[in-house]
């Protein structure tokens, strides 16, 4: 049969056929998590432990030699009385109330000024960052970028650097010529130095991190609260602060305890009196000009560790909430 263009309707040779391959099944893609792996194995507990073991040593001997008298404590080493114990608490009784060398009182007094320098040092930065990091985080105006840059930026400067220049400002003012652009403050004798020092050097890490924590709040909810009526302020305070809590206490964590063991700042602002001087100013007397009274030395120290335990274990489960807070979606 011839078709249409004059050519026969013969089939083309046909090629070899290829024989098939067989289609292997999808493999089942297994995540591998080697350091999940790791870190869970007997030799990793063996380790954590043995770490806790040796990070634990020195606060026990501390603890131990500061219940020791002073005769055992020169005599012998503390772990003499893990066999042979003679323990007491004249050694806090006396550093409490009766001070020691070149301390005419106890540290009482200088337990309450800590307590009085650290708990507003603490509360001030947190309360203006949240608000500030608010601001920046869901309050759009112009040049709030270069703001919260220039925030980020101050966290490079030297603390050392500054305490200098703002001693001075805070005892003579700032002058421009004849023109005074901020007055001299008399705040000599009192915690306000301390407290706005504090608060200065804290407020450009903890504006970026409680930034960085609120940013990731969800957009739907804050969208949500504008459509019913709810002012900035309202949203803060009724949204943004109780989701907030975790970076909260974590950051008050670290900066009560950056505020608690601080001697620089402390010496710098409100000098060595009795009626603002925090205990690390004093701390340091206690042992003598040639290094003796380790008794109460120990004791002293170990009630200034005290108070931040109790802050760390009290705020542990927002401290450790606040440090996976971001780490995961959903």
């Amino acid at each position: 049969m011839t078709g249409t263009d004059g050519r026969e309707g013969a089939a083309n040779p046909a090629r070899p056929a290829e024989p098939l391959r067989e289609v292997e099944p999808p493999r089942e893609v297994r995540p591998v998590q080697p350091m999940r792996k790791a870190f869970s194995s007997p030799l990793a507990s063996v380790f954590v432990i043995a770490m806790t073991v040796l990070w634990t040593i020195p606060t026990l001997g501390l603890l131990v030699t500061s219940l020791r008298p002073k005769q055992d404590v020169t005599d012998s080493g503390w772990w003499t009385a893990l066999v042979h114990p003679d323990l007491g608490l004249d050694n806090y009784h006396s550093v409490l109330f009766e001070g020691g060398p070149g301390v005419s009182t106890g540290l009482m007094p200088f337990l309450v000024n800590s307590l009085a320098i650290a708990v507003p040092a603490t509360v001030f930065p947190l309360m203006l960052a949240a608000m500030a990091a608010y601001a920046l985080a869901w309050v759009r105006f112009r040049g709030s970028d270069v703001v919260f840059f220039t925030v980020f930026a101050l966290q490079v400067v030297p603390l050392q650097m500054a305490l200098i220049p703002l001693l001075r400002l805070f005892s003579g003012g700032a002058h421009l010529g004849p023109l005074t652009l901020i007055p001299a403050v008399d705040l000599k004798g009192s915690y306000a130095p301390v407290w706005l020092a504090h608060t200065m050097f804290a407020l450009p890490l903890a504006v970026f991190l409680l930034h960085n924590f609120i940013a990731q709040l969800p957009r739907d909810l804050m969208e949500a609260a504008v459509v019913d009526g709810a002012s900035h302020f309202k949203i803060f305070r009724s949204i943004v602060l109780p989701l907030c809590t975790p970076a909260l206490a974590s950051f008050a964590i670290f900066q009560f305890l950056w505020v608690w063991n601080d001697l620089l700042v402390a010496l710098t602002f409100a000098g060595g009196t009795p009626e603002v001087a925090p205990m690390t100013v004093r701390l340091a007397q206690l042992s003598g000009s040639l290094g003796g009274r380790w008794e109460l030395l120990t004791a002293g120290a170990f009630l200034s560790i005290i108070v931040p335990l109790i802050v760390f274990f009290s705020l542990q489960r927002y401290f450790v909430r606040g440090l996976l807070a971001g780490s995961v979606k959903g």
